[in-house]
């Protein structure tokens, strides 16, 4: 308990720290993966809607115009506010509401929400099968469950590698699943999975580590770790231009859709 308290604390200071940059940041605000999901999702126009750990607030913006009503959820109430400045004020859409939530203890009522969803987030929570359950919870009969995330390949020294190298950038990182373990997840709370998709991500590696407050010992050791990774961890994250002005690596995310049945 005291190692989940103290990793959510963890969580909120950093966001806190860097809530600004996720509105601004290109490859959260303008991804075409948030295409995917609209068109992934289906929406109705009567639907309510649930977005966890909404971040910059970029899922419940994309959304909005094709429903009742979204409430943007996150455990930080510094990027709340700064998601709220982005969609009502910056935007001015007027049907996304934002409460403070903790994804694995969702302060809402059984059977309330036709769609939740969750993008980029989940490789944060202490326990993702907890998050899961409390969305099958909180979903009406039917509802669907919209969650993209870093996804893992299944070759384990890989998977322990990537894990590693995301969270030696971003502390707050717990660990990321792959799409078996997903679905494993999904079936337990008896979230039936529809669909499932890869999506990649290329990340500017500089950018991707300036957005966390990466300082220049940092970044070196995330170079140094990457040169030395595994034939199979360096295929899954790609590089290219290593060690160049301009370099990059590769980001592959799960994205699923589930119904509750």
């Amino acid at each position: 308990m005291t190692e989940t308290r103290d990793s959510k604390a963890l969580s909120k200071a950093r966001y806190t720290r860097f809530a600004d940059g996720y509105v601004t940041s290109e490859t959260h605000a303008r991804g075409s993966d948030l295409d995917r999901l609209l068109a992934i999702a289906q929406p109705q126009p009567h639907w309510q809607v649930l977005d966890i750990a909404t971040g910059g607030g970029h899922t419940a913006l994309k959304f909005a115009p094709h429903v009742a009503h979204v409430i943007a959820s996150d455990l930080t109430p510094r990027m709340l506010e700064t998601a709220r400045r982005f969609i009502v004020e910056d935007r001015g859409v007027g049907n996304v509401s934002f409460e403070q939530a903790d994804a694995e203890n969702l302060p809402f009522e059984e059977d309330r929400f036709d769609l939740v969803t969750c993008r980029i987030a989940p490789h944060h929570f202490p326990d993702a099968q907890r998050f899961v359950r409390e969305c099958a919870r909180v979903l009406k009969a039917g509802g669907v469950f919209l969650l993209q995330d870093h996804a893992l390949p299944l070759d384990a020294e890989a998977a322990r590698f990537v894990d590693a190298f995301e969270r030696l950038r971003d502390p707050s990182h717990n660990r990321a699943f792959n799409e078996r373990e997903w679905r494993a997840m999904f079936a337990r709370a008896g979230i039936e999975v529809e669909h499932s998709e890869q999506y990649l991500k290329r990340h500017d590696f500089l950018s991707w580590a300036r957005r966390q407050g990466c300082d220049d010992a940092t970044i070196a050791a995330l170079i140094a770790m990457l040169d030395d990774a595994s034939p199979s961890a360096r295929a899954w994250l790609d590089p290219q231009g290593w060690g160049r002005e301009k370099t990059t690596f590769l980001n592959r995310h799960i994205l699923l859709r589930g119904r509750v049945s």
